[in-house]
């Protein structure tokens, strides 16, 4: 297997990786990963590969990153080598039909029932496979369709030929299933929690191992925390921002800040955890002087997410009894639903803070938002790129300047402290 040298792009072979002791022939610069050396072929992978997953999720090196935001889409990545539906759906139907023709030319039509039930439960047990990316079950979903279409034409004209009873009752029981089947689980799909493919202590190994040989530019470091407040001068604390983004994570705050995003529009980036420390007290307070305050809202699509709203509206440390009007941004459980190719996880913990969620809270979602929280999905902010957090961040603020002429700002509570959820993601 052939690899690039990141560094000077001269293409090294094996052999050549091997004979130089792991180092580029040309310019010896080492290479972070041997794919040879790797037992297990999906976790296989070139220095190139891996360099250009940090140079999309930076957006051609021109924007920072989270750690967590690189794991997500190596993990998307690596799972597509695995999870191909083209390839499983093709050798699902050569083989089905290999098997089918080879039974009707030796008349054995008795192996057909057989068949057709394990073709049906072999794509169904695909659907639900947690691993499998959004994509795969939802192509798969499609295909149980398609198999139900043939086994319920296919066995009616074998019943009819045959003059059989059992045959055309098979069919179209059987056909009817496998249709049945695959609609359900296309309107399951974002109600399926995936699994990781990669595991963090890979991952870890893996940042480690570039971070050693390459260097990371811009992979943000995990946000620290200052005890001891800076200094701000009583000329800029006589300011007052008119805007704030308000996340529930601190590294996406940490993320919009390292981008600059408070600069360019002109707004404060803090977190509801207290992210950043040094100054969170002293920005706060300015904020809170500000009667004409915009307050946006951004986090993940999860109990503690959907409740951020409600805790900036009604916590005394935060807008309570003021004017501010304030955006929700999402993510929320109805934009997911409304998405395809979305990263859900589920787990009890998450199903049980839903249902500790306040009424006030629950009362603004959907019976489809909340039966998809109770059911313990949650899908985390950071798997989505820093373009996209902040292009939809940029549009929600544009859209704020005029809500009433926006029709994707619906305004879910008139009263003096505004609030208006954004219906998509971006």
């Amino acid at each position: 297997m052939g690899m690039k040298c990141v560094k000077c792009g001269t293409d090294n072979d094996l052999r050549d990786r091997t004979t130089n002791q792991g180092r580029c022939k040309n310019c010896n610069h080492p290479f972070a990963f041997e794919p040879s050396a790797v037992i297990n072929t999906k976790f296989r992978f070139t220095d190139p590969f891996f360099a250009k997953a940090i140079n999309d999720i930076s957006d051609d090196n021109r924007l920072y990153f989270t750690p967590k935001q690189l794991f997500y889409l190596l993990d998307r990545r690596l799972n597509a080598r695995v999870f191909n539906p083209i390839g499983f759906v093709g050798c699902s139907f050569i083989s089905t039909f290999f098997i089918i023709m080879g039974v009707i030319i030796s008349q054995g039509f008795g192996l057909l029932p057989l068949i057709a039930i394990i073709a049906i439960s072999a794509i169904f047990t695909a659907t639900n496979n947690r691993k499998a990316n959004p994509k795969f079950r939802r192509k798969t979903a499609r295909i149980l369709q398609v198999l139900g279409g043939i086994i319920l034409i296919a066995g009616m004209i074998i019943g009819l030929s045959l003059n059989s009873f059992f045959w055309f009752v098979f069919s179209v029981l059987s056909g009817m299933i496998s249709i049945y089947l695959g609609y359900r689980q296309l309107n399951r799909i974002n109600d399926i929690g995936q699994s990781f493919f990669i595991s963090e202590s890979q991952f870890d190994s893996w940042i480690n191992r570039w971070k050693e040989i390459n260097g990371f530019e811009k992979m943000l470091p995990f946000p620290r925390e200052e005890s001891t407040a800076s200094l701000i001068s009583t000329e800029i604390t006589a300011y007052s921002f008119d805007r704030v983004v308000v996340c529930d994570n601190a590294a996406i705050a940490q993320m919009l800040i390292a981008n600059n995003f408070h600069f360019e529009n002109s707004c404060a980036v803090l977190s509801i955890t207290g992210y950043p420390e040094s100054i969170f007290t002293t920005v706060l307070e300015m904020l809170r002087r500000n009667p004409d305050l915009k307050v946006y809202a951004l986090h993940d699509a999860s109990p503690s997410g959907v409740a951020l709203v409600y805790n900036l509206r009604n916590s005394p440390d935060w807008f309570f009894n003021t004017n501010a009007v304030i955006y929700d941004l999402g993510l929320l459980p109805r934009q997911i639903l409304s998405s395809q190719g979305v990263f859900v996880i589920n787990s009890a913990e998450s199903s049980q803070q839903a249902q500790q969620l306040p009424e006030e809270v629950r009362r603004d979602l959907t019976s489809e938002e909340l039966k998809w929280l109770d059911m313990g999905n949650f899908v985390e902010l950071e798997s989505f790129s820093p373009q996209r957090i902040i292009r939809v961040a940029n549009q929600g603020i544009a859209k704020s300047q005029a809500p009433d002429s926006s029709d994707s700002l619906i305004l879910i509570d008139s009263g003096a402290d505004s609030v208006y959820v954004v219906e998509s993601f971006g």
